[in-house]
């Protein structure tokens, strides 16, 4: 097996996964030097040849001051010795000093290479579709992209901490070569030969470690990560103490750490096991080293200055080949990393060189022409058969219970998605001829499940940086959309921090109110098209129709598309759409629909019921709302 190909490789099911091997991935680093900060390659070279230099200039001044005193003998003369011994101990400072400022900077450089990367990776994944971000398969590939760029040891900035030992290393291997080379270069192969034993030996235990230990392990870590989450979730609190869980819970999570003690015991023996191997080929390499030397100097005339350098360099050589070989191993493993990383940056993205940029105009007509929808890796359409029209200032209610198509309906119109058949058109060009950025810039979007950044609350309703936010702008939509009373009761008001993320004194909304954030933040973006996607579930049926009403009316004639399985915004919408299993069943006004007395008007009638107390404020018919 070469030492180039990576451990334990296993066959590669993912078909954008690709094999770049060390050499290449080593390359790639040594690009991204040159590209953020070129003075990372002196400093590495530096550094290595002053820590090699470290490790040998005391074997020569030894020889030296071996010969001098062999030379001297009787003389007294010390002036030279001190001379020597003064400027060697100038010269080890000096390396001394250029090692450590080296590793400083390298250290420093190469975090900051790291977070170069990550943000390449970020990048990356801000231009990806939203449709490839949400495959499983494309989690994975991610997840594993942020692992090779997780910490200073790992991935790609362990590659480079493995780089520069390596380079440290193969100098010093350079260095005993041609010094042992004088002597004999037989010893150079035993050395090679005893050392690579020591690392095949290596090999078979950290792999037998990894099988029978870390991949042993891999479920058990997912129990004890449960257990740690329930044990110390502030959200599991309730349930234990009221149903009395904590000796059950005790129990179970000490028979979890049982079973990684009785893991880690084994991992120790093998460990244990290759540190007495270590020792005893050591042991076998220096008495064949002592012993070669010793018999130079009895039948050879080996003089005793160069015993001394040839014993510290065959020394220096030893442990030179042991860092190699390691490292090499260590190498290895994190291009494998780095393998995952640069698989998911040569991903490619819709570049979108052909489209065309959205024609500007006053209205926007969208027409769902045959649509259907199925999700990668499904069988069953998510919509079919699709065909409705919304017109320019259209005010479009699409109901239907759970899980009928309603936020397929509105990704496809969005364009998070592309169809899987059939095609949407805005005023009658194909929006997949368009482009992205410019085709989200025609909506207004507030969705159920609401982001709160940990930013002030202006730029959360800009969605802005701070220079680019009208904070009176903002205000007017904060109070617009029913969070005034939440403004006044801030002491920053429009200020304030949200979340406690990056601050101490952060607000967190309630679900209510990260709904009416969402509504502000539509309203604040003002693009000819608004599109609610159940975005007041948090809030009450009442409540969601009297907020839906009053945004109505702020809406203007712009157009607006209103989704939910409840019924709050049906009556005030101009036409009602209808799904149920994926399918557009019914559409028309609230009126016809209950005339037609298909899907719609059950579902109608059986929400009725709730808001019976309140008829009042839905103006229903007596006859839509049964009494009790």
């Amino acid at each position: 097996m070469s030492i180039f190909t990576p451990p334990e490789k296993k066959e590669q099911t993912d078909e954008l996964h690709k094999d770049y091997g060390v050499l290449s991935n080593c390359l790639y680093i040594l690009k991204r030097f040159v590209r953020y900060r070129k003075s990372l390659i002196f400093f590495m070279i530096t550094g290595a040849v002053a820590a090699a230099s470290m490790s040998y200039i005391w074997s020569f001044i030894g020889k030296l001051v071996i010969d001098m005193i062999q030379t001297s003998a009787g003389g007294g003369d010390i002036l030279p010795l001190l001379k020597l011994v003064t400027v060697t101990t100038l010269i080890e400072l000096f390396f001394m000093w250029l090692n450590t400022v080296s590793s400083a900077k390298t250290g420093v450089g190469f975090t900051y290479i790291r977070l170069m990367i990550i943000k390449e990776r970020i990048a990356k994944t801000l231009s990806m579709d939203y449709e490839a971000l949400e495959t499983p398969e494309m989690l994975d590939r991610l997840q594993k992209a942020k692992r090779a760029t997780a910490g200073d040891w790992q991935g790609v900035q362990g590659m480079m901490t493995y780089m520069q030992v390596m380079l440290t290393q193969v100098i010093s291997v350079i260095t005993s070569i041609v010094i042992m080379s004088s002597f004999d270069p037989l010893i150079i192969v035993v050395i090679a030969v005893l050392s690579y034993v020591q690392f095949l030996y290596f090999e078979y235990i950290r792999k037998k470690d990894k099988k029978e230990m870390w991949d042993a392990m891999m479920p058990h870590w997912r129990k004890l990560e449960y257990m740690e989450t329930v044990t110390t979730d502030f959200s599991y609190a309730k349930d234990i103490r009221l149903f009395g869980m904590k000796s059950f819970l005790a129990k179970k999570q000490k028979e979890v750490y049982d079973e990684e003690l009785r893991h880690w015991v084994k991992s120790r023996q093998y460990w244990i096991y290759n540190s007495i191997f270590a020792h005893g080929i050591s042991l076998v390499r220096q008495l064949i080293i002592t012993g070669w030397l010793v018999y130079g100097v009895i039948f050879k005339d080996l003089t005793i200055g160069n015993f001394s350098l040839y014993l510290a360099s065959s020394g220096a050589f030893s442990m030179a080949i042991n860092e190699i070989l390691m490292g090499l191993s260590a190498l290895r493993e994190r291009s494998a990393h780095t393998d995952d990383y640069r698989s998911f940056m040569d991903i490619p993205t819709d570049s979108e060189k052909d489209t065309i940029p959205v024609p500007k105009a006053d209205k926007y007509v969208f027409t769902f022409e045959n649509v259907s929808f199925k999700y990668k890796g499904q069988d069953k359409y998510a919509l079919k058969n699709v065909n409705i029209t919304i017109g320019a200032g259209e005010k479009l209610a699409v109901v239907g219970l759970n899980g009928a198509g309603k936020s397929t309906f509105i990704k496809l119109l969005l364009r998070l998605y592309d169809v899987t058949e059939g095609r949407i058109l805005m005023n009658g060009v194909d929006i997949r001829k368009f482009s992205r950025e410019e085709y989200y810039n025609i909506f207004s979007p507030a969705f159920q499940d609401v982001t709160v950044f940990a930013c002030p609350m202006a730029e959360n309703v800009s969605m802005k940086a701070p220079g680019e936010t009208d904070k009176a702008k903002a205000e007017e939509d904060i109070r617009a959309a029913g969070l005034g009373e939440k403004l006044d009761s801030l002491e920053k008001g429009i200020d304030t921090e949200l979340l406690k993320v990056l601050y101490d004194d952060g607000v967190d909304l309630s679900g209510g109110e990260k709904q009416k954030l969402a509504l502000a933040r539509a309203l604040y973006k003002g693009s000819e098209v608004i599109v609610l996607d159940e975005p007041t579930a948090a809030l009450d049926a009442l409540a969601e129709y009297r907020l839906y009403k009053s945004f109505n009316g702020l809406v203007g004639k712009r157009t607006a598309v209103y989704i939910s399985h409840r019924l709050s915004s049906t009556r005030f919408c101009d036409r009602v759409a209808m799904f149920k299993d994926g399918e557009l069943t019914e559409t028309g006004t609230h009126e016809e629909l209950m005339e037609k007395n298909g899907d719609y008007a059950e579902m109608f009638r059986v929400q009725a019921q709730y808001y019976v107390e309140d008829k009042d404020i839905f103006e229903t018919a007596p006859e839509a709302v049964p009494t009790t």
